[in-house]
């Protein structure tokens, strides 16, 4: 229904996945506005773009999130962002940083955390800093000190194991 522009069909997939992603959201932006901002950005791209999705290659949820992590990567790295940061009080630093921890959990409503705890060890470090951290795979590399090609196979291997564990 989506593919064909059924508004009704949005408005439930917004009313469904908007706090979720509006959680990850929250954890790279500075404000409610900006997290606001972002998320209504994604949904339009998720709306212009949905033609593009294929079941075949991911599940609806992780489509989006791509969107949705992408944007947030985006974000973090533009100028008014980065000018931003260096304008702030340390105040609002230390009560943001604090905030972020407490939020960090809210993809949990969708039991992912209870299927990465299945992962083995270095697949669940992996895909935590890649999807949840907004790390890329270069970053990872040089974070875990792994060669590249390592972390994009284990990264992989976790997502064909969730893939598995989801069926």
């Amino acid at each position: 229904m989506l593919r064909q522009g059924n508004e009704q069909a949005f408005a439930y997939l917004y009313d469904n996945y908007s706090k979720a992603l509006a959680g990850i959201i929250h954890s790279y932006a500075e404000s409610t506005e900006e997290t606001e901002d972002i998320l209504q950005t994604c949904f339009l791209k998720i709306w212009n773009n949905f033609s593009q999705y294929d079941p075949s290659k991911s599940r609806l949820y992780t489509w989006m999130m791509n969107i949705v992590r992408n944007a947030c990567i985006d974000y973090t790295r533009s100028k008014s962002y980065k000018n931003q940061a260096k304008n702030r009080p340390i105040e609002n630093i230390v009560y943001d940083i604090n905030s972020k921890q407490v939020h960090y959990d809210n993809h949990d409503h969708i039991g992912l955390d209870t299927l990465l705890n299945k992962l083995q060890k270095d697949h669940q470090l992996v895909i935590k800093m890649a999807y949840f951290d907004g790390l890329t795979h270069e970053e990872l590399s040089k974070e875990l000190n792994m060669p590249l090609g390592t972390v994009k196979t284990k990264i992989r291997q976790a997502i064909m194991s969730l893939r598995e564990m989801m069926r």
